[in-house]
C-alpha cells in the first residue's frame, strides 16, 4: 500500500509498524526524519540506507540507537528531467544487519524473510560496521575523483598520473577506516581498486551526475565527512581535500 507521510498517523494507529526503511538523500535527512516520525513506535525499527554514515547520529539522537538497524544498498540509480527514478543497467542489492555485531538478531531475520517473501536480493549480516565502511570508502574515493575530474573512471584512467591519483584517493579513505577501528580487507581493497583504475570503464559516481545535471549534491554527507574524519586523526587527506573545496564552490555557485 502506498501512502503519503501526512496519512502516517492515521494509518499507524491501526496498523504498528515492525520496521521503517529510510532511503532518502542525505540534505533530505533532517525533513525525512520528521516525516517518518509517526510511524516509528517504541517497537519499530528504522533501517537507513543512505549513503556514507554521518546519519547515524541524528537517527540515534531522534529514535534511540536500539531502535536504528545499519543498512547499505549497492545500486546505480539516477533521477530523469522527469523527476522519475531511473535503475540503470547494474542489479541492486540491500544490505542490513546489528551495528554492534552482535549475530544474527530476531529482526534482521524476520526482515530477511521478507526479503524472500517479497524477491528482494538481500544480504543479513553479521559484520554490518565492516560491509559499511567497504562500500563508503570506496563510494567516496568514487565521488571524489569523478567529480574533481569532472570524468568517468576510463577517462581518468587515461590521463598521465590518472591511477596513481586514484589510487592514492582510495589509499586516504582507506587509512580512516582503519585509524577507525575498521580495516578494510585485502579482497575488499582489490576488487574496489580493480573497479577504480579500470582502462575504458564507464563508471562514475550518482554524485558526479548530479553535478552535471545542476541538482544538489551529497557533498558534506560523503567526501566532506570523510575529511573531517582524517582530520580528527591527523591525517592531511590532501586529495579528499581539494575534492571537497572543489564540491563546496560548485554548491556556493548554485546557490547563488
Amino acid at each position: 500500500q502506498q501512502v503519503t507521510a501526512d496519512a502516517l498517523p492515521a494509518l499507524v494507529a491501526g496498523y504498528p509498524f515492525d520496521l521503517v526503511l529510510l532511503s532518502c538523500k542525505a540534505y533530505d535527512l533532517d525533513s525525512s526524519i520528521e516525516a517518518i516520525a509517526p510511524a516509528v513506535g517504541p517497537r519499530t525499527s528504522v533501517l537507513p540506507i543512505l549513503n556514507g554514515l554521518r546519519h547515524y547520529a541524528a537517527l540515534d539522537a531522534r529514535f534511540g540507537r536500539d531502535a536504528v538497524m545499519g543498512g547499505l544498498c549497492f545500486i546505480s540509480a539516477t533521477k530523469a528531467e522527469d523527476g522519475s527514478v531511473q535503475h540503470l543497467a547494474k542489479p541492486a542489492r540491500l544490505t542490513f544487519g546489528e551495528r554492534d555485531d552482535v549475530g544474527l538478531s530476531a529482526r534482521v531475520l524476520a526482515f530477511a524473510a521478507a526479503c524472500v517473501q517479497g524477491g528482494v536480493d538481500h544480504t543479513a549480516s553479521e559484520k554490518i560496521g565492516q560491509e559499511q565502511w567497504v562500500k563508503y570508502t570506496f563510494l567516496t574515493a568514487l565521488a571524489a575523483a569523478t567529480c574533481l575530474r569532472r570524468a568517468d573512471i576510463g577517462s581518468i584512467v587515461a590521463t598521465p598520473g590518472g591511477e596513481d591519483f586514484l589510487r592514492a584517493l582510495y589509499a586516504e579513505c582507506v587509512a580512516v577506516a582503519e585509524a577507525t577501528g575498521e580495516p578494510i580487507p585485502e579482497p575488499a581493497q582489490e576488487t574496489a581498486l580493480a573497479a577504480l583504475t579500470q582502462p575504458g570503464s564507464a563508471l562514475k559516481a550518482s554524485m558526479l551526475r548530479d553535478l552535471e545535471a545542476g541538482r544538489q549534491v551529497e557533498a558534506d554527507h560523503i567526501v566532506g565527512d570523510m575529511l573531517a574524519r582524517a582530520r580528527s586523526f591527523g591525517q592531511q587527506a590532501p586529495l579528499l581535500a581539494q575534492a571537497y573545496d572543489d564540491l563546496q564552490a560548485y554548491q556556493a555557485q548554485r546557490a547563488g
